[in-house]
C-alpha cells in the first residue's frame, strides 16, 4: 500500500470509529500492520488518560525517554488537564500536547502509538478496549477493571487486534522481587502452600455523606461514563472515589491489588481459584464511603490458599511488612515488605538470605511495545486481569454477607487453624482501636464456589453472585461483550 493510500485509508477509518463513537458503537480498529510506526527508531507517541495523581508517574515516566513524546493529555477536569497535564508536558520537554475532554477524540488521532491510562477505576476497562480497538498499545494502570467481566473483556480485545497492553502492577519488573518469588517457586523455604498478602495502610475518613457540587471545571458525564449517573456525596471530588463502590474498589482494590498480584505469583496460580470468602467492615466511622475499611479475603486454590487482609485503621506491621506479602514454606517463610525488597527466613526465624533491585516498568513496556512480543511483557495484561479478579472477588463475597458480631465468627472458622489465626489478629486489631469485638458487627459473606477456568460463581449462590461479576452500563459507555469486541 502506497504512503498515500495507507494515509486515505487510516483518515477513513478513523472518520468511521469517531461516528461510531458518537453513536455509542465500538471504535473500529486498526490492524497491527497498520497502526505500527514504520521504523523501530521513530519515537513513540503516547496520549495520556488522567494526569492527576499516578498520572503524573505516567507524564514523567513518557517525557522521561528520549524514545517516547506525549502528544495528547485526556482528562474531563480542564484544570487537572491543562495545569497537571498540559502545563507540566511543556515544563519537561518544552511542547505543548494538545488537550481533550474526550478520550474518543484523542483516539481519532493516528498519529498515537500508545494510550497510557490512569484513570479512576471504573474508567480503565473501556478506555483500554476503546484504546485497542482504535489500534493502540495500552499501558493499564492496576486494577485493570472494576469488576471481574471486563477484565477478561480487556484480555479477549488485546488478543484479537495483537496489542501490547501492560498492567500497572510494576513489582513484576523490579529485580529484587523476581529473584524472591524464584527463589520461592524453586523450594527455597521448601512446599509453599499458603500465602498472606497485608495491605496495613491507614484511611481516615472521607467526612459525611451529602450533596456536594462537581467542580465546574469538571464535565461530570464523561468522567463518570460507565458508572451511573447520580449526584457527587463526597466532600472531595478527587481521588476519594477509592472509597465509593460505583467507580472504587476500595483499598483491596487500590493498594492491595499490587500485593495480591504478588502474592498469586509466587503461589503460582494463574486463575481466579476454586472458592472465595471475605468478611469485615467500614469500622471507626461513618462516613460518605461505603466500601469495606477493614477486611479478610480468603481465597481456595486447590490445596493452596490466599488470604489478604486490609486494615485501614492504626495497626502494627506483621513480620515486618505493613503492605507486603509473606510466603509460608515448610522449611521457612519469605517476607516481602516493599514493592523492591524480601527477606528469607528458616524456621527458627534466622535470616538467611535477602533480595533487593529495582528497574523500570514502562521501560518494559516500551521495550515490549518494539519487539512486539507480548511475552517480552513481565506484566502482560492477562496477569493483571486474574490478579483484579481476586479482588473483586472478595468485594463480592463481602457485599453478599450478613452482619455478625465479630465475637461469632469463631464458630463460623471451627476446624480451620490458619482462619482461627488471622481471626485472632483482627479481634486483637480492632480492640486496639477500641472496638470492642463482642459489639461491633461485621459482614459475613458466604463460601462462593468458583469455576476458576470460565470465571463464573458455581453451587447454590451462583444466581446470586453471579450478576456481581459485571455491572449496568451506561449508554455510550457500553463494556463491550465478547461477540461485540
Amino acid at each position: 500500500m502506497s504512503q498515500h493510500s495507507r494515509r486515505e485509508f487510516l483518515e477513513q477509518s478513523m472518520f468511521a470509529a469517531a461516528s461510531a463513537a458518537a453513536l455509542g458503537a465500538s471504535i473500529p480498529h486498526l490492524s497491527a500492520a497498520e497502526s505500527e510506526s514504520s521504523s523501530p527508531n521513530e519515537k513513540l507517541r503516547v496520549a495520556l488518560l488522567g494526569v492527576n495523581g499516578r498520572g503524573q508517574s505516567h507524564l514523567s515516566a513518557f517525557t522521561g525517554r528520549k524514545d517516547t513524546e506525549v502528544v495528547a493529555v485526556v482528562d474531563p477536569d480542564e484544570s487537572v488537564g491543562m495545569k497537571k497535564g498540559v502545563g507540566n508536558v511543556y515544563k519537561k520537554t518544552n511542547k505543548k500536547p494538545a488537550y481533550y475532554k474526550d478520550l474518543r477524540k484523542a483516539f481519532d488521532d493516528q498519529k498515537i502509538d500508545i494510550v497510557s491510562i490512569a484513570t479512576p477505576n471504573h474508567w480503565h476497562a473501556l478506555g483500554a478496549i476503546w484504546a485497542i480497538q482504535a489500534g493502540k498499545d495500552v499501558y493499564c494502570e492496576k486494577p485493570v477493571s472494576h469488576n471481574v467481566s471486563e477484565g477478561r473483556r480487556i484480555v479477549e480485545a488485546a488478543r484479537k487486534y495483537n496489542k501490547i497492553v501492560q498492567t500497572g502492577t510494576q513489582c513484576r519488573s523490579q529485580p529484587g522481587l523476581i529473584d524472591a518469588i524464584k527463589f520461592v517457586k524453586d523450594g527455597g523455604i521448601g512446599q509453599v502452600k499458603l500465602a498472606r498478602g497485608t495491605c496495613y495502610k491507614r484511611r481516615k475518613s472521607i467526612g459525611p455523606k451529602g450533596n456536594y457540587d462537581v467542580p465546574a471545571s469538571v464535565d461530570y458525564d464523561l468522567w463518570l461514563g460507565p458508572a451511573p449517573m447520580a449526584p457527587l456525596t463526597r466532600k472531595r471530588f478527587h481521588y476519594d472515589w477509592h472509597w465509593q463502590t460505583p467507580t472504587g474498589n476500595g483499598d483491596l482494590g487500590n493498594q492491595g491489588i499490587h500485593q495480591m498480584d504478588v502474592a498469586r505469583w509466587g503461589l503460582g496460580v494463574d486463575s481466579i481459584g476454586d472458592s472465595v470468602q471475605a468478611y469485615g467492615g467500614r469500622l471507626g466511622y461513618v462516613d460518605a464511603g461505603d466500601v469495606a475499611n477493614t477486611q479478610v479475603s480468603i481465597h481456595q486454590f486447590g490445596d493452596k490458599r490466599l488470604v489478604f487482609e486490609v486494615r485501614g485503621l492504626e495497626t502494627e506491621a506483621y513480620r515486618g511488612a505493613k503492605v507486603g506479602v509473606i510466603f509460608y514454606g515448610s522449611e521457612g517463610y519469605v517476607v516481602i515488605p516493599s514493592y523492591n525488597s524480601a527477606s528469607a527466613f528458616d524456621l527458627d526465624g534466622k535470616l538467611i538470605k535477602k533480595f533487593s533491585g529495582s528497574a523500570d516498568h514502562f521501560a518494559n513496556f516500551v521495550d515490549a511495545v518494539r519487539s512486539r512480543k507480548i511475552s517480552d511483557l513481565n506484566a502482560d495484561i492477562e496477569e493483571g486481569h486474574i490478579s483484579s479478579a481476586l479482588c473483586h472477588l472478595g468485594n463480592i463475597s463481602y457485599e453478599l454477607g450478613e452482619q455478625v458480631p465479630v465475637q461469632e465468627l469463631n464458630a463460623r472458622f471451627t476446624g480451620d487453624a490458619e482462619a482461627q489465626e488471622t481471626l485472632g489478629r483482627y479481634r486483637e486489631h480492632l480492640s486496639n482501636n477500641k472496638l470492642d469485638p463482642a459489639k461491633t458487627q461485621v459482614s459475613l459473606g458466604p463460601e462462593l464456589s468458583l469455576d476458576g477456568k470460565k470465571e463464573v460463581f458455581t453451587g447454590s449462590m451462583a444466581s446470586t453472585a453471579n450478576p456481581k461479576l459485571t455491572r449496568e452500563y451506561r449508554a455510550p459507555f457500553v463494556v463491550p461483550s465478547t461477540a461485540k469486541l
